[in-house]
């Protein structure tokens, strides 16, 4: 009803902070991988590929950890209404449980736009948002299970894209085919990603912070 409306809808400013600034970040990725591409470097672009998709893991795990664990301080901050508070906190919580795969993808469609192929990571995210009107439909009306239904569609519409992703790496041909026994961490190259990703996501962050402190006067 209008209490689960206001509850997701309460959740937006602060959850699309933290989605800007790792889709700024994910910059970094198709930056690095474009150079080596143009370069014709193939160790080093395919060391991009395996570094790209280990350090959106990690990060999407540990933002997910950060997320489920602050959820509720974090509302409260933004004076987020009492009838409301456990419902968004709920929302929040399990929207942050599938940022793994929220990471992995937007990485991974970086790789790809980096050679030019925009095609695809559009097809997946058209894919992906269908199903999650599918299964907002099946849960909210049919099972009735209200924010949480929405937000678990949410999780298993990104967990979808991200599969996808990985997919097309997979089958990919010369330094872009992506192996999960490859996946390492090389530090040099995830710190050139950072250094270009992180002021990029910063930058993508300040018309939400100002949508944060909008939100929290609305509530107040």
């Amino acid at each position: 009803g209008s209490q689960a409306r206001a509850a997701v809808g309460s959740t937006t400013a602060l959850i699309n902070m933290f989605v800007n600034l790792f889709i700024g970040v994910s910059l970094g990725a198709n930056v690095l991988s474009a150079r080596f591409y143009a370069a014709g470097k193939a160790k080093e672009m395919s060391e991009t590929v395996h570094t790209a998709i280990t350090l959106a893991l990690i990060s999407g795990i540990v933002m997910g950890i950060v997320g489920v664990v602050s959820a509720k301080g974090a509302l409260q901050l933004m004076d987020t209404p009492d009838n409301v508070l456990d419902l968004s906190t709920l929302y929040m919580r399990i929207y942050f449980a599938g940022m793994p795969f929220f990471m992995v993808y937007n990485f991974g469609a970086a790789i790809l736009r980096s050679i030019g192929d925009t095609k695809r990571p559009l097809y997946f995210l058209l894919i992906s948002g269908i199903i999650n009107v599918l299964f907002n439909l099946c849960f909210v009306i049919v099972f009735d299970m209200g924010v949480a239904g929405v937000a678990l569609a949410t999780i298993i519409s990104e967990g979808i894209s991200s599969a996808l992703i990985l997919l097309c790496l997979k089958h990919m041909d010369g330094p872009l085919h992506f192996e999960l026994k490859d996946m390492r961490f090389h530090k040099e190259l995830a710190l050139q990603m950072l250094e270009v990703g992180l002021p990029a996501g910063l930058q993508g962050i300040i018309f939400s912070i100002s949508n944060v402190l909008i939100q929290s006067s609305i509530n107040s």
